[in-house]
């Protein structure tokens, strides 16, 4: 386990490199620049091809380091990282860090609530299905399920704006932010009970495809656990048909459960674009949007990284997971 864990750990070193440098050009072959863009905003989207203007645009570029060739912007982009250091905003001149600070905590907040849901509602109702296969309340759930996971969240968040959020119908949800004005001079049980009020058209929206997909992926692996020899031989001890499924079945069904772990954690930092958009939600996942329309480069540079590096850490910890669950699996 050891010599296995140190050898994935220098594999993330040129992994997370190249995911890096591919990016990095990415973003370089995207139309525009970032000194052009906010010139253009200064004048409103008049930028007439002047002298002056050039002149301006040379000068935006040298104060952010875009008149050196790219792999040497590339490189000192490199050397900061080492040092935890992700440079500061092109769009503001804040540091990166700090603006992901800001918005990193309301994006766990509505994942960990979330991916919570989704594990409660879809496990008790995947290990269901596959107890009892072909019935009529299987094929209900299955039906219910695959139209639930066809539907885009866009199209529901706007049908439940417009259902609960005082659209049409019903004026139930607040539909803009994750908090009401002036919070922080409320009881502290009383914040939490407006944020979780603001968090319940996201949280729908983010949950519902999310257990429609695990608790069919539970079935689907538990229907092929339970047809093993070992799980035939319990059964021919006269263990009861709980004892068998969760003792001896549903640790082995766990092993796909358990890859979704290394998109869990890359998904609790970049958040959503489109609900946070949607609901107008200060997230990372708005950041993101807003850094590669502005092309900051270093917010998209470091949002990448980051997700990239957790990414890494979910496959890792994936791979370490098999082998607890079972523990046929050598990971030499």
């Amino acid at each position: 386990m050891r010599a296995y864990l140190v050898k994935r750990l220098l594999q993330m070193i040129p992994t997370l490199l190249g995911i890096t440098f591919i990016t990095f050009c990415i973003i370089q072959l995207a139309p525009g620049n970032p000194a052009m863009l906010k010139l253009q905003m200064a004048s409103q989207g008049e930028m007439a091809d002047t002298a002056y203007a050039r002149q301006m645009i040379e000068q935006t570029k040298k104060l952010y380091g875009l008149d050196k060739p790219l792999p040497v912007q590339y490189m000192l982009w490199v050397k900061r990282v080492l040092t935890l250091d992700f440079g500061t905003s092109f769009k503001d001149h804040r540091n990166v860090m700090d603006k992901i600070a800001e918005r990193l905590p309301i994006t766990i907040q509505i994942n960990l609530i979330s991916i919570f849901l989704v594990y409660l509602i879809a496990i008790p109702f995947g290990v269901y299905s596959a107890t009892h296969p072909d019935t009529f309340a299987d094929k209900v759930l299955t039906l219910l399920f695959f139209f639930l996971y066809s539907l885009p969240n866009f199209w529901v968040a706007v049908l439940l704006i417009m259902l609960f959020g005082g659209g049409d119908f019903w004026n139930v949800f607040p539909i803009y932010g994750i908090s009401s004005l002036n919070t922080e001079n409320w009881p502290l049980w009383r914040q939490i009970l407006d944020r979780l009020h603001h968090l319940v058209l996201p949280v729908a929206c983010l949950t519902y495809g999310g257990f429609a997909y695990l608790s069919r992926l539970t079935r689907a692996e538990l229907l092929e656990v339970i047809r093993e020899d070992y799980v035939r031989t319990a059964r021919a001890k006269g263990l009861s048909e709980r004892v068998v499924i969760f003792k001896h079945a549903f640790r082995n069904g766990l092993l796909p459960i358990v890859t979704l772990l290394a998109f869990l954690l890359p998904a609790m930092f970049g958040g959503s674009v489109i609900i946070e958009s949607i609901f107008s939600i200060p997230g990372m996942g708005q950041l993101g949007f807003e850094a590669v329309l502005s092309r900051d480069y270093p917010v998209i540079m470091a949002i990448t990284t980051i997700s990239a590096l957790l990414t890494l850490v979910g496959l890792l910890l994936s791979d370490v997971l098999y082998a607890v669950l079972d523990p046929r699996i050598q990971l030499d």
